[in-house]
């Protein structure tokens, strides 16, 4: 193997799409379930294209993958398996994976694919490789890094989210992972005094033992990792604020925001039925407002004012809540403007929603509807405003993408929120969105107002502004400047360039 460039492998157990010419099953590899897919899709595309030695380890998602064995005559079967596995792509074999629809298991069943996962990586994957740099995702990867420390390799750890799982040394070693060669470096439930002694019963902490191992972190969001290290948000457990405390005040920790997919862009989008950009967004966007509101029952009425939810109706980050509460004086409020509420969105608070639109005879001017791939589309397309009124968030996307289609973010000054949506000054032609500081009901008026303030303001103002930003969206929430960050972050913690060209 050449080893003339630095050699990257990028742990993920998601992915939306790799680059063409990486391997034979290239274009059929795509199983997502969230920001984590994306980002890393992006970044390998990027590196691809840039001439880096990249390599992609992946669980084996056969049917996600569109790949039926069963399906296969033997001659076809032999091929299939020749083939495998490609030159720059690793994928995890294990039957666990192989006939899944989803990612992600309910319960306990995700701990049984990130330790088989994490077997073939550390057992197979890593000493095929041979790697200069290993690059995980999360807790379903949280051992790899101390597998990478016991071997000399550097490994960045980024965190998507503060979620974590436990389990004991026993677990992980019936599981096919010779963890006592490592063990030291991974995070436990209490101080270890031993192996033996802390090999049954002294929990791991995955998410945690991921930072600690690591040789630097990143979260998808600079202020929210400036929010855990300051000690905000009580759900974060102390085991990873901790850690992710002694990486940032060792200068080992960063914050790089995730982007939407570049599909996500109303000039290309197959999902819209009016395609548009900056420079014809108003009238397109009409007419994407009147199929929206067809869909939905509301009243058919291009010149309403339409404020859209996208997000899962979670009260325990999302905020939905805050809504409720004002959702029928907020209408009524502007019952003469005609402003209309869309929530295309999942989770327990559909019901209070359904309630007030009964309660209250509004289905005309209130819609509810399930979460649906292209309606949701539709819904930034059509919309003026979109609401993310987040208590915390780590990253978000629906406030990057909303403005790409011309729908200004209404949104909590908090976490990737904040490093996104800045306050609208249209007298000056300055931010993007709408911003509250105040994390309750009157914060959310308050900034819906503003909103309905620059809805009436002069046409052609309007139409300035939403261009300004739609154009400042595409560059600004672009999947090559977080490229960028990353390669920049590689290149440091390599001490040495990716490619022997200068790196744009």
């Amino acid at each position: 193997m050449s080893k003339d460039r630095p050699r990257i492998l990028i742990v993920t157990p998601e992915i939306t799409y790799l680059p063409e010419g990486m391997g034979n099953l290239a274009g059929r590899m795509s199983a997502k379930a969230g920001g984590m897919a994306d980002v890393s899709a992006s970044l390998v595309q990027a590196l691809y294209e840039l001439g880096a030695d990249v390599h992609v380890a992946l669980p084996h998602y056969r049917r996600m993958f569109h790949v039926e064995t069963a399906q296969l005559v033997a001659s076809e079967l032999r091929k299939y398996k020749s083939h495998l596995p490609d030159e720059h792509i690793h994928l995890a074999e294990d039957r666990c994976f192989y006939y899944r629809d989803t990612v992600y298991s309910r319960g306990d069943g995700n701990i049984k694919l990130a330790l088989a996962f994490q077997r073939e990586v550390i057992n197979n994957i890593i000493p095929h490789v041979q790697p200069d740099l290993v690059h995980c995702n999360d807790w379903m990867t949280g051992l790899v890094p101390a597998a990478c420390r016991r071997e000399g390799i550097p490994a960045l750890f980024t965190v998507h989210n503060i979620h974590t799982q436990k389990l004991t040394l026993a677990q992980v070693e019936d599981a096919g992972i010779d963890a006592a060669e490592f063990w030291m470096n991974l995070y436990y439930s209490y101080p270890p005094y031993s192996y033996e002694e802390s090999r049954d019963h002294n929990q791991i902490d995955l998410q945690a033992s991921g930072v600690f191992a690591s040789h630097f972190i990143n979260t998808v969001s600079p202020t929210f990792l400036q929010e855990i290290v300051n000690g905000w948000h009580s759900f974060v457990p102390d085991s990873i604020r901790n850690e992710m405390r002694g990486k940032f005040n060792a200068g080992c920790a960063a914050g790089i925001l995730n982007a939407p997919d570049p599909a996500d862009n109303p000039v290309t989008d197959d999902k819209i039925p009016f395609k548009y950009g900056p420079d014809n967004h108003r009238e397109m966007k009409r007419q994407n407002k009147l199929a929206l509101q067809h869909a939905l029952g509301l009243e058919e009425n291009p010149d309403a004012p339409l404020f859209f939810w996208p997000s899962r109706l979670d009260p325990v980050q999302k905020g939905p809540q805050l809504l409720t509460d004002i959702t029928y004086r907020f209408l009524e409020k502007y019952h003469d403007q005609g402003a209309q509420l869309a929530i295309i969105a999942n989770g327990p608070y559909q019901q209070p929603f359904w309630d007030i639109q009964s309660f209250h005879g509004i289905s005309r001017r209130l819609a509810v509807h399930d979460f649906d791939a292209r309606l949701s589309q539709l819904g930034f397309a059509a919309s003026d405003f979109t609401l993310m009124p987040s208590l915390f968030e780590p990253c978000g996307l629906p406030q990057m993408q909303a403005p790409i289609y011309g729908s200004l973010a209404i949104a909590h000054n908090t976490g990737g929120l904040h490093d996104t949506v800045f306050p609208l000054d249209w007298a000056n032609s300055r931010g993007n969105g709408f911003v509250f500081d105040t994390y309750d009901s009157g914060g959310l008026m308050w900034a819906m107002e503003q909103a309905m303030e620059f809805y009436m303001q002069p046409q052609e103002l309007k139409d300035k502004e939403i261009r300004r930003i739609m154009i400042d969206a595409v560059v600004r929430f672009s999947h090559k400047e977080v490229a960028r960050q990353y390669i920049e972050l590689y290149e440091k913690m390599l001490n040495r360039p990716l490619v022997k060209r200068e790196v744009c």
